[in-house]
């Protein structure tokens, strides 16, 4: 993962979140798929891990990278924020994310897509912890279904550095 990519998603995720522009994200951890970092910004301290995918379908539709979050802002109260982008602008449609027999619709705007409240966030983050594999599925702007394939493993370690590095 280039570094560079990784700042310019952040960039773009702080503009939708009312953030200032942050200095480069400092890793605390690799958790095998997983990683934990923080980010200082004039507003406070903000601490995420973050994956992406194992599998992206289709292959032959041009996007941007995918990338699945979990934020603290302490700041601004803000805990366990589960956000996501497949590297497309969303259809006006839900985006779905799914593990089993479990499923979590998200509300979207541009490229990025969100849990509705703390309560549904708190729900995720458990079904996160237990499950293996996660699935994300959205329509692109041109009608286009997207499918990434997370994987978990190293989701509870990245989740608690994240969340102890803004505690």
């Amino acid at each position: 993962m280039e570094l560079k990519k990784l700042f310019s998603y952040i960039v773009f995720f702080l503009i939708l979140s009312n953030n200032v522009l942050a200095v480069n994200p400092k890793s605390v951890g690799k958790f095998k798929n997983w990683e934990s970092f923080i980010l200082s910004s004039e507003k406070g301290k903000i601490c995420f891990a973050q994956t992406i995918p194992a599998k992206r379908v289709p292959t032959s539709f041009k996007r941007d990278d995918s990338r699945l979050f979990v934020t603290f802002r302490p700041a601004k109260s803000i805990n366990d924020e589960v956000s996501l982008t497949s590297g497309h602008v969303y259809k006006a449609s839900t985006v779905r994310a799914k593990s089993g027999k479990k499923s979590f619709d998200f509300f979207s705007q541009d490229k990025f897509a969100w849990l509705l409240d703390s309560r549904e966030e708190k729900n995720f983050i458990k079904l996160m912890k237990k499950a293996t594999n996660l699935m994300v599925i959205a329509k692109a702007t041109n009608g286009t279904e997207t499918t990434d394939h997370y994987s978990m493993m190293g989701f509870t370690k990245a989740y608690n550095a994240a969340k102890k590095s803004c505690g």
